[in-house]
């Protein structure tokens, strides 16, 4: 089990010295241990997946224990707050996030209260998302655009899931993201996306 206490910075001169202080002290009145601390200096808008956060959430073991200043510094999409939300209490890992007075494993009106608004923010979020990707669909269609599994020899499992794909790649997701959703390699996603267009 580890006690840390995780800081992100989106700038080189930005002080975390006070945010270090905040940390031990409530791991000190909480009796948390040691404090190991993780810093990174990256934008919040990263998929975590790609940062030190999510080294930290694969190799946590149960029981430990994540302390941060606020829920902004772990992401700035909703969405991805919540994910790392369910995932640290799926293996039993306790986040605190102190300018919010949260915690992802007690049932205080303070956590439920903010877990909820973040679920309902992050449904406006996927919506919106949903619209933009609509709208992009329609415009590549006007302009001629053809969707749907190509005719032809060969098939690809990748088939069933292009009008999914083809809505990532409107939303400019980075490929590697895509194949990992996916399963396949990236050379497999660009051959399956140049079929495609070979077809249009």
């Amino acid at each position: 089990m580890a006690t840390i206490g995780f800081l992100r910075v989106s700038t080189l001169d930005q002080d975390t010295e006070k945010n270090k202080l905040d940390i031990l002290q409530f791991a000190n009145v909480h009796k948390l241990g040691n404090v190991e601390f993780v810093e990174e200096k990256v934008s919040g808008t990263k998929d975590y997946k790609k940062r030190k956060l999510g080294e930290l959430l694969e190799t946590l073991p149960k029981g430990s224990v994540i302390i941060t200043p606020e829920l902004s510094r772990v992401s700035r999409s909703i969405v991805q707050i919540l994910e790392v939300i369910q995932i640290t209490q799926d293996k039993g890992i306790t986040l605190y996030s102190l300018k919010e007075n949260f915690c992802n494993m007690d049932n205080s009106i303070a956590s439920t209260v903010t877990k909820t608004i973040f679920a309902l923010v992050a449904q406006i979020e996927r919506e919106l998302i949903s619209l933009r990707t609509r709208e992009a669909l329609h415009a590549r269609k006007s302009a001629g655009v053809k969707f749907g599994r190509p005719a032809g020899k060969g098939k690809s499992r990748l088939d069933e899931h292009t009008a999914d794909i083809l809505r990532l790649v409107a939303l400019k997701v980075p490929k590697t993201i895509i194949a990992k959703q996916y399963g396949c390699s990236v050379g497999n996603l660009y051959n399956f996306l140049n079929r495609l267009e070979q077809c249009v």
